[in-house]
């Protein structure tokens, strides 16, 4: 291969991963172990008064002992690696707190880069026509930001989402200075903490007009969870959205334990994939179980399974297990990456993958303080506690994401939205489900996404104040890693027609797509559900209007998806709940018919359109279709006839007043959300959320 022609390391990579398959190194740790390395050592001359002890600081030794750490660099490339990482995993300021390091971080990092450089270059000039290439590690920190560390109030956090940022971007300022030729973000325990370091990253980049190629690796623990309780595929849905060069697994289990989930990922993601495991399960003293022949062998079997594109070992590894790993792999085809579906996907400690035959997504919309006079109350006297239980009974109720919205004039809402989060994430019957931060504050909205660990939804942004504005908060909005909810707003106000909606959303649309990299898939168009039946003869036409945008949206667009308030339809008729909730169920009766993906609504409190009176859905649909133009008085007028007892109502009482005793039951559930089968072959959101019942056979048509 001539490298003279590739214009960047990324093009070199990606010609040698179609060629076969990458060696990475072992265990640095292990390997510095073996050199019997005392106080004395770790400090050397430089060090010699320091005042904390530093021995098993082992980022330090490449001020201190460069040469031994340069040593185990050759030693590895020796035995066959291609790539090779920077002795760096700890350099942060806060891994290095504990040795009173941290005023060192950059210049640690620096020196790292340019000692594993120096080896690299080294073997080039040996075997020039095999490159090796330098990896600056980032490891986790010793730090949680999607689990409280206080049993008292498990909402405290001892780091904030800003302080690991800048804690990332001193260490890769030193590893980018001293010449890396990638970077490696691994071990991934805590995926808000990982989300920091991917926009750390992100961040340096484009403040500084560099780009190198970024490897992610995370860390799954036996029963196939990371240590903040996600699922292997909700973690990699909430990294997807960085332009990432490869994704793996490494570290907590070995090669026989790691099998069933390198196999998940390497059909999951088209990126190149990464196994770098253990050197098999703790020993109880010290070691691993495992061997290098094992270890080799088994990974010798992933890659002739077409699982891998790059190789290597983690803890307890040295270079005679590379030896043995980079020989067994050595004439094995690489993996090829598969044809992966561009579904719409979020996640919270579980996947939502939102597929084509997916029934009606329903955001639950009662932890809303704007819209739920209970919510509110708890939140304004500080009980969230009881704000906890108004989400976890949407969630029970058949929610599949939570809305949460804090804009209130008397509380701080930045404050109350990362307490409320934080407290979300420590009960995972609700942390299960995707998130949607809803704010009209962006202050707000990014209090919110620096609380979530996996794939939110932003709700919203749009393009009222002009086009720089959007397209700052949209590049946030994807360094975050959410998708986000655009609504049908420009300079000129709030679209009322069908074809302004659908210009606004065309016009937001290659802005995201062509100019910030946003994914069609993360893109939700929100066309305003605006109120009809007010008597006001230029309302009338609004329920037709969002009924033919969304019908035109899912034609022009049909990756992205489409959403709205759906309670703001029936606002003319608030207090009488008998109408307000059969106008709901016709309009989404329409509304889903002509393409609406999901709705922020009410869960499990849904009129089934097939169950509304016929006199009343006749008047009801007279005044969304605009049928007549007495037809808000019509419905008016027959609302008075109706009797409201308690057996003829049709779900819960008004916003505001006590919920029902019960929850709703899986065939009230599956009953509601039958409206969406006028769809064809329409399904739940596949997810490990849960796997709908059979008894729910309504929901989709057989």
């Amino acid at each position: 291969m001539q490298t003279g022609l590739i214009s960047s390391t990324e093009e070199v990579l990606t010609e040698l991963l179609a060629q076969r398959i990458l060696v990475l190194d072992g265990a640095m740790g292990t390997t510095i172990q073996g050199f019997g390395l005392n106080e004395e050592d770790f400090r050397g001359s430089r060090f010699a008064t320091h005042p904390k002890p530093l021995k098993g600081c082992n980022d330090l030794l490449v001020l201190t002992q460069p040469q031994i750490i340069e040593n185990i660099h050759r030693q590895y490339l020796e035995a066959g690696s291609d790539i090779i990482e920077t002795n760096t995993f700890n350099a942060t300021r806060i891994g290095l707190a504990e040795y009173a390091l941290g005023d060192f971080v950059f210049e640690i990092n620096k020196a790292a880069a340019e000692v594993a450089r120096r080896a690299a270059e080294a073997m080039n000039r040996f075997s020039p026509d095999k490159p090796r290439f330098v990896a600056g590690s980032i490891g986790p920190t010793n730090k949680s930001l999607s689990v409280g560390v206080h049993v008292d109030d498990p909402a405290h956090r001892d780091v904030t989402f800003d302080e690991i940022v800048a804690n990332y971007t001193e260490q890769i300022a030193g590893l980018m200075a001293g010449g890396v030729d990638l970077l490696l973000a691994e071990t991934s325990f805590d995926t808000l903490v990982f989300k920091a370091c991917l926009f750390a990253i992100d961040q340096f980049f484009a403040d500084h007009g560099v780009r190198v190629p970024v490897m992610i690796s995370g860390t799954i623990f036996e029963g196939g969870r990371t240590l903040s309780a996600q699922s292997l595929e909700a973690f990699w849905i909430a990294v997807s959205h960085f332009d990432m060069f490869s994704v793996g697994i490494n570290c907590a289990l070995g090669v026989d334990q790691i099998r069933p989930y390198i196999e998940a990922l390497s059909q999951l993601t088209s990126k190149p994939v990464s196994c770098y495991p253990n050197a098999g399960m703790p020993d109880g003293f010290g070691g691993f179980q495992g061997t290098p022949e094992h270890m080799a062998q088994m990974l010798g079997e992933f890659a002739r399974n077409g699982w891998l594109n790059l190789v290597g070992g983690c803890c307890g590894t040295t270079p005679q297990w590379i030896r043995a790993i980079a020989q067994t792999v050595e004439g094995v085809p690489p993996r090829r990456a598969p044809q992966v579906p561009t579904w719409s996907s979020l996640s919270g400690t579980e996947a939502l993958v939102i597929r084509p035959e997916s029934n009606f997504i329903m955001i639950g919309e009662r932890t809303n303080i704007t819209g739920s006079k209970r919510f509110a109350r708890l939140i304004r006297g500080g009980d969230f506690e009881g704000a906890l239980a108004v989400a976890r009974e949407q969630v029970e109720a058949g929610a599949n994401i939570l809305d949460v919205n804090m804009d209130e004039g008397l509380i701080d809402g930045e404050k109350a939205m990362t307490r409320f989060l934080n407290l979300v994430a420590a009960d995972l019957s609700i942390a299960r489900i995707p998130i949607m931060i809803d704010s009209s504050k962006w202050s707000v909205i990014e209090a919110g996404l620096k609380c979530v660990q996996g794939k939110a939804v932003v709700n919203s942004i749009s393009l009222k104040e002009g086009e720089e504005k959007f397209l700052h908060q949209a590049r946030l909005v994807k360094r975050y890693g959410a998708a986000v909810v655009v609504m049908a707003f420009d300079e000129e106000g709030q679209a009322v027609t069908a074809k302004r909606k659908v210009d606004i959303c065309r016009r937001a649309y290659r802005v995201l797509t062509e100019q910030v990299g946003f994914a069609p898939q993360d893109i939700i168009f929100d066309v305003n559900i605006l109120t009809v039946g007010t008597g006001i003869e230029e309302h009338n036409n609004y329920a037709v209007e969002f009924i033919e945008a969304v019908r035109q949206l899912k034609k022009l667009f049909p990756e992205s998806k489409t959403s709205g308030g759906v309670s703001n339809v029936s606002f003319a008729f608030r207090g009488n709940e008998v109408v307000r909730e059969a106008m709901n169920a016709a309009f989404l009766y329409h509304a889903i018919h002509a393409g609406l993906d999901m709705g922020i609504v009410n869960a499990g409190q849904l009129k089934v359109y097939e169950e509304i009176p016929p006199d009343l859905l006749e008047r009801v649909e007279d005044v969304l279709l605009n049928r007549r133009p007495d037809a808000a008085d019509r419905l008016t007028e027959f609302a008075e006839t109706l009797k409201f007892s308690r057996d003829a109502k049709l779900s819960a009482a008004p916003s505001g007043a006590a919920p029902r005793s019960r929850s709703v039951s899986s065939t009230r559930l599956s009953t509601a959300l039958s409206i969406s089968s006028t769809r064809t072959s329409r399904r739940p959101a596949t997810n490990t959320i849960g796997r709908w019942p059979s008894s729910r056979g309504r929901l989709w048509k057989a």
